[in-house]
Parts: C-alpha cells; structure tokens; sequence
C-alpha cells in the first residue's frame, strides 16, 4: 500500500477522545443537576398544593355544616296539614334530679344541643355528656407531653322529609373528630366524620336515617384540628361551653367559630430537621403552638388553614 495513502486517513487521537468524553460527562453532570432541581421544586409546589387543598376541600364541609347549626325548618303553608315549623327541641345534655340535689347526664337522644366543640379529645363520642363509643383509647394520646391532637365537634340542625307522614321533621347530628392512623413506622392522625338521625313520633326520639354514616375518614394526615367559640361581643368563651358543665348556659350565646386545620405533608420534605436555634413553628390559635426542634428530627411540611364560620341559626 501506497504510504501517502496512508497518511491521510482520518482519525480521532486518545487525548481527542478524552476531551470529548470529559465534555459530554460535564454537559450530562449539569443536566442531571438541572433535572433534579426542577423535580425538587416541582415536588415542593405540589406538596404544598395537596396540603392547601386538603385544607380547603374540608373546611368547606365543615363550614357548611356549622353554619346549619341550631336550623329549625320553616314550612309555611302546606297541603299535608303538618306543623309550619319543626317540633323538635334543642335540649341540653343534662337535667337537674331535684331528689338527689345533683345533676344528671341524660342519654344521647336527649342530648341535642346545636353546638358543642370537646377540646384535646380523640375518638367519636356518641354523647358529649354519655358513654363513649367503642374508641376506648378515645382520650388517650402518643406522647401526652407533645401531643396536641385534636378537638372535636358536634353539629345538630333540623331538616324536613315530605315523604315521611309520621314525622316529617327530621333532625341530624353531625360530629367531626380525629383518630390515630397506624401506617408502619409512620404514626398520625385522620379526620373523620359521623353522620346520625332521628325522628320523633309521641315524643320519643327513634334513629331513622337511610343516609348516616359511622367513622367514616374524610381527609388523612391532619396534624391538629382546633375550634374556638366566640360569644355576642366577639370575645372567645371560656370554659369552651358543653352541656356536661357549668358552661352549658353559653351553648346559645356561640355567635362564631374559629376553625384551624394543620395538615401535614405526606412524604418527608426538608432535607434535614429544624436547626438547633431555629425550630419550625406551627402557629395556634389559643395555646396549640407547637415547636419543631432539632431532637424531634422532624422533615414534615406543615400548613394551616383558618377560617371563622358565623353560626347564623344559634341564640335569638
């Protein structure tokens, strides 16, 4: 073969080569690296979003519900010759027994007042001033020192049923309340709700509800669920009013609720915990703050979100 030839064949060298593997792995380096801040952030913004929809999604049905509140139904003229308006009574949960001079908790069919918020208590009870439910761990907590988990609340309101000849007049009870969700190694919390109904035929109160439900979970990963009252001159009630107290008499002055929802993200979210001088703070709104500090190692993002529902069919 001819030697000029083969001298002018074309070819890459070993350092050629090296340069080229160099500058694809720097170009693939800073491409990864791209890659993996865009999918960061991306999944810091939609962390964020399903927190902050969680929240509203719930605070609608609650607000809803405590608006309805104390409701008696108005029916005006009608052609069954039913009551105009609802017979049913909003009765306390308790009754004074004149013979022994002490009072007495009556069972849950009499106790229907239209608002009562159960302050750090877990479970669904089926009566504020009665028996618990089958939750027996309903008022106990992981950790009673850091554990600030949950309020509750019951909601009674009347409604109206026109195929029912018997009693038209129908009354629900709802509550919302918080239960431990065991998932493995992760430990938290759900909110659940409860739906139940009554009629009353010869002024004794019958369950009849074909759309009630019992602990049915409605939203996962809450971190705290908060309800504060407030009274006709805008200030919070203290003690929170119940029909198993003394507060009872301010059942009917409840003018507004203040409603806070913490929930919590589903995955860890920070790289590491909260600094040594620098804890994540969850802001309450009476004394639930609570700190995050660097013993807990704690990664979770957090989000609240706060309302204040008017109680519009409570007090005169």
């Amino acid at each position: 073969m001819n030697k000029n030839k083969i001298k002018n064949i074309a070819g890459l060298t070993l350092i050629e080569i090296m340069i080229g593997i160099i500058i694809t792995s720097i170009m693939m380096a800073a491409m990864y690296t791209t890659y993996s801040v865009v999918n960061k952030t991306y999944t810091q913004v939609t962390s964020r979003a399903q927190i902050s929809r969680s929240g509203r999604d719930i605070i609608e049905m609650i607000m809803r519900d405590v608006r309805m509140a104390g409701f008696k139904y108005f029916l005006g003229i009608n052609e069954k010759d039913h009551p105009t308006r609802s017979p049913l009574e909003f009765n306390t949960g308790i009754k004074y027994n004149e013979e022994l001079e002490e009072i007495e908790y009556v069972l849950l069919e009499d106790s229907h007042d239209p608002l009562i918020i159960i302050k750090d208590e877990l479970g669904y009870t089926a009566s504020d001033a009665g028996t618990d439910d089958t939750d027996t761990d309903a008022k106990t907590k992981w950790n009673t020192e850091k554990d600030l988990c949950c309020d509750k609340i019951h909601i009674v309101y009347d409604d109206y049923n026109q195929h029912d000849e018997a009693q038209p007049y129908k009354r629900y009870k709802i509550t919302y309340f918080a239960l431990r969700i065991i998932d493995g190694t992760d430990e938290r919390y759900g909110v659940y709700k409860t739906v139940e109904s009554w009629k009353q035929e010869l002024s004794k109160w019958v369950a009849d509800c074909d759309v009630c439900y019992h602990k049915q979970l409605i939203r996962d990963h809450v971190d705290d669920m908060e309800f504060i009252p407030f009274g006709p001159e805008g200030k919070p009630i203290h003690p929170t009013p119940r029909s198993d107290n003394d507060s009872n008499q301010y059942l009917y002055q409840i003018r507004s609720v203040d409603v806070r929802l913490t929930f919590r993200s589903h995955k860890e979210f920070y790289r590491s915990a909260a600094g040594e001088d620098k804890p994540r703070i969850v802001q309450g709104l009476g004394d639930r703050t609570r700190e995050y500090k660097k013993e807990d190692n704690d990664k979770f993002l957090r989000d609240s979100v706060v309302v204040t529902i008017h109680t519009r069919n409570i007090g005169s």
